[in-house]
């Protein structure tokens, strides 16, 4: 069995913007995931929320005075800079990240910056003009030559009136890169390719044939591959899901495009995750105007889609293939003949009549299987904590184990 990541501990530092609204989220977020959070506020971020809610979320007293005894004897500053296994600071203002990039530790934040060895990833967020300014893109840049971590700001209507660049991330995007930072880097040096999503093959101008599939599960396996260090290049059928930090997207709509797509990446790929829903047929002919409806049935001709899996199959030249197989009946069975038929170095086979697995859902049921044999039933967990599971079992298969 791999190791499982411990719970770690992340400092955060919210410091006097209108988006440190956004942190009390971030913090929910984070001790959901397990996470110790102690938070550091600057004077200014008293000034739209309170330390009593961030005390409250995080169950940790904060921290917001470099002199105090009373939080000295509590939780010192030297300690928050020596517990921390990664520095957050969201919202980042122009004002803390002058201040970090020239070397000044005038308060409690900067003094437990410039003392901590964790890596730190900062989030800035203010108006556009002075996220433009050449001076504050200079501290960026220096502060990336040291080796921070930069979350780029969104776009969008800000606080100020502007639209543009400048919003801090929503509290999801930053949670998921503190993942992506935390995460043992067990899969450094692999380049993976993924697929996700379903194809959708057209009728006509307007209509299409396809199929129930979220692409929430690919977009997990690319999230945890990322995440363990792990070069990802994601081509995914049409979903309403963002692509995951870290992660290079290929859309794609046919099952034609996804082939072609996948063809074109297979190369330099050293591991290849089939998680798409790809359609295996299409019609004949596509209409080029819409199909008017009629009093008489219509006759719909269709043919094969290419089978994806089965020739990356046939040109492993040494790499892993993992694949998916949605199944409503005889589960072990039909997926242990696909895992042979295809050449597969494990499958992942899901029961998708069951409850709480299958299309659409957040969580799954899943059984592994490999190419010696092995079978690893596993219960009902979110499909991001199955995306680990596979890629425990992954580093296990290639080891020899």
């Amino acid at each position: 069995m791999a190791e499982i990541d411990k719970p770690k501990t992340v400092v955060l530092g919210v410091t006097g913007g209108i988006a440190c609204y956004k942190a009390v989220e971030l913090v929910r977020l984070l001790v959901k995931a397990g996470h110790r959070v102690q938070v550091i506020m600057t004077r200014g971020a008293m000034e739209f929320v309170t330390p009593l809610t961030f005390q409250t979320l995080s169950g940790n007293p904060v921290a917001t005075e470099t002199f105090s005894l009373t939080q000295e004897s509590e939780i010192g500053h030297i300690d928050l800079a020596d517990l921390a296994d990664l520095f957050v600071i969201a919202p980042a203002t122009a004002n803390i990240i002058g201040k970090i990039a020239n070397g000044i530790a005038d308060d409690l934040l900067t003094t437990v910056i410039m003392a901590t060895q964790a890596p730190v990833l900062v989030a800035p967020a203010m108006n556009i003009h002075m996220y433009d300014n050449p001076i504050l893109q200079e501290n960026l840049r220096k502060l990336g030559r040291v080796g921070y971590h930069i979350l780029e700001p969104a776009e969008g209507f800000l606080a100020c009136g502007y639209e543009g660049k400048g919003r801090l991330p929503d509290p999801e995007r930053i949670a998921d890169e503190v993942e992506r930072l935390l995460k043992k880097k067990d899969l450094v040096g692999e380049r993976f390719l993924i697929t996700a999503g379903p194809t959708r093959e057209p009728l006509d101008p307007v209509r299409y044939i396809s199929n129930r599939s979220s692409g929430k599960m690919g977009y997990a396996l690319a999230r945890a591959a990322a995440r363990r260090g792990a070069e990802v290049i994601l081509v995914s059928g049409p979903t309403a899901l963002d692509c995951p930090s870290g992660v290079r997207i290929v859309p794609v709509v046919t099952a034609a495009e996804m082939r072609d797509a996948v063809v074109k990446e297979f190369a330099a790929a050293t591991v290849v995750v089939m998680a798409a829903a790809v359609a295996d047929y299409r019609p004949v002919v596509t209409a080029d105007r819409k199909l008017k409806r009629g009093k008489e049935p219509i006759e719909l001709r269709l043919e094969p889609n290419p089978d994806i899996v089965k020739e990356l199959g046939r040109n492993k030249d040494g790499k892993v293939l993992i694949g998916f197989a949605a199944e409503t009946e005889d589960l072990t069975a039909n997926a242990t003949k696909k895992l042979r038929e295809k050449n597969l170095d494990m499958i992942v086979a899901n029961n998708v009549a069951e409850a709480g697995s299958g299309f659409d859902g957040d969580t799954n049921i899943a059984t592994i299987l490999d190419r010696n044999g092995a079978s690893l039933p596993l219960p009902l967990m979110s499909k991001d904590e199955l995306a680990d599971r596979i890629y425990d079992h992954f580093i296990i298969l290639k080891s020899g184990r």
